[in-house]
């Protein structure tokens, strides 16, 4: 444990001469691109775990640094790394290995993450969350290594997103998980693009498909095929455009196992949704799913743990979403959301407030609700406070 101490320390001696490279880069030529550029976020997560105000209550507190580091080799040439260290101290700790193997655990090809500290009380785990390599000429690009690939239309879920799917409910991951990939994008045109990805996760299974989109009346829409998981041929499509001043986004994606293909029925994943943008910057969305074979809802935790696969986004055959963001004044945002889940006879309720405190200083205060089986659980509540401080 403490030979990995010294990663740390690397990473804090460098930050000044990084910063000094970047006001250096700056006076020589305001034409030209900083050489190397840092920037991050520090914040402070305080979540309380309980199923009635009258009952126990399980507290965790999560102090969270993210550092984005990218290194502009040429003009055609860059390269980026990005940290997620956390510290993790409270109750959720007493699960012990349970819970610190799922903070600790690496969905990709390489393990890059590494609990420095595993002690009773207090966690401090380190990932590499994204380490990658893009060239690009002319007209093709391409990108090796850590890396999203997002092939996602939609606002809330996405089956086409089949190499990195992510939580909605996940309110400390903006950055959402990345892939070991390989990747190659070819342009043909200012509107349209050939995609051709594929990745290996840590089970050594490979995700491998291609993906076309084009503009058509206003509308971009793509088309994809491949092979997720080493399992099952997906073949999925999606579009986006708008309604006159209602924007329209939908995708839909079926998964079939490739040893009976295509004799197996699969599981069909299809989703559409509207969203608004109003004059004082207010949104409101809609969306539906439907999937005709919906995964278990399973643990609390498969919520956060940023393993989800494209193929298990669904809970409940029938599943609609709606939430509408009131723009207050330009520093207050008031936000709530539910689902609905006719299978489970449940449903998700969320609110949040997030102000600006000062520039670069943001507050949110978040209350998830579950009333559905989670787990052991039949009703469940989460609030957070966060403090989040970007440079």
């Amino acid at each position: 444990m403490i030979k990995k101490f010294p990663l740390i320390l690397i990473l804090a001696s460098i930050l000044p001469a990084l910063k000094a490279q970047d006001s250096l880069s700056v006076h020589a030529s305001t034409e030209k691109k900083k050489a190397i550029t840092l920037n991050g976020y520090v914040s402070t997560l305080q979540t309380a775990i309980f199923d009635s105000l009258s009952g126990p209550f399980e507290n965790e507190n999560l102090i969270h640094n993210r550092l984005n580091f990218k290194a502009y080799i040429s003009d055609k040439i860059t390269v980026a790394a990005e940290f997620r260290n956390r510290l993790f101290t409270g109750d959720l700790l007493k699960l012990g290995d349970i819970y610190t193997n799922m903070i600790k655990e690496d969905p990709g090809l390489v393990n890059m993450s590494w609990n420095l500290i595993n002690e009773q009380s207090v966690l401090l785990n380190t990932r590499v969350d994204r380490l990658w390599l893009d060239m690009h000429y002319e007209k093709i690009e391409f990108t090796l290594g850590r890396q999203r690939i997002n092939w996602g239309q939609t606002l809330v879920w996405n089956p086409n997103d089949i190499f990195n799917a992510y939580s909605f409910f996940d309110v400390d991951y903006v950055e959402r998980p990345g892939s070991d990939a390989a990747r190659l994008q070819i342009f043909p045109s200012s509107s349209s693009v050939a995609d051709f990805a594929i990745k290996m996760d840590h089970e050594r299974k490979v995700t491998a498909a291609g993906l076309y989109r084009f503009n058509a009346g206003g509308y971009d829409i793509q088309f994809l095929a491949g092979l997720a998981n080493s399992e099952d041929i997906v073949i999925g499509t999606g579009w986006s455009g708008s309604l006159g001043s209602i924007s329209f986004r939908g995708e839909a994606s079926w998964f079939d196992p490739y040893e009976d293909f295509p004799k197996t029925i699969g599981t069909v994943l299809a989703t559409g949704g509207f969203d608004k943008v109003f004059k004082d910057n207010s949104i409101a969305q809609v969306q539906v799913m439907y999937c005709n074979n919906p995964t278990s809802l399973g643990n609390l935790f498969n919520f956060y743990s940023g393993n989800l696969s494209a193929k298990d986004l669904a809970f409940s055959r029938f599943t609609a979403f709606g939430q509408f963001t009131w723009a207050a004044n330009p520093l207050i945002n008031l936000t709530g959301s539910g689902m609905w889940f006719p299978d489970l006879d449940g449903y998700f309720a969320g609110l949040s407030l997030d102000c600006s405190l000062a520039e670069n200083v943001d507050f949110s205060l978040i209350w998830q609700h579950f009333d559905a089986p989670v787990g052991y659980e039949a009703r469940i509540n989460l609030g957070f406070i966060r403090i989040k401080y970007s440079f």
